[in-house]
């Protein structure tokens, strides 16, 4: 499977910003998709999950803030990030199957 990661940029703190990941290569609908976030110097980290059936689950930090969904195409999935703060600042990735994006920067300035 491969993973294409988009929508990464650099805003003010307060802004929104929504990513965007597509699954390729792939000949089923995935179950669970997700975005990982690694800030520099620090460890890769959990930002939410969203199953086939629309489950989902979130980072603590990002709860109220951000929304993810599954796109009507197959095998797509969004983060929608509202109320940005800078330490959301980091290289946001993509996962699905075990497999992982080129990943997205997220620059938010204070």
């Amino acid at each position: 499977v491969q993973l294409q990661a988009s929508g990464g940029g650099l805003v003010q703190a307060g802004g929104s910003l929504r990513l965007s990941c597509a699954a390729s290569n792939v000949n089923f609908n995935i179950n669970v998709m997700g975005w990982y976030r690694q800030a520099p110097g620090k460890q890769r980290e959990l930002v939410a999950t969203i199953t086939r059936g629309l489950a989902t689950t979130y980072a603590d930090s990002v709860k109220g803030r951000f929304t993810i969904s599954r796109g009507n195409e197959k095998n797509t999935v969004y983060l929608q990030m509202n109320s940005l703060k800078p330490e959301d600042t980091a290289i946001y990735y993509c996962n699905a199957i075990n497999s992982w994006g080129k990943g997205t920067l997220v620059t938010v300035s204070s």
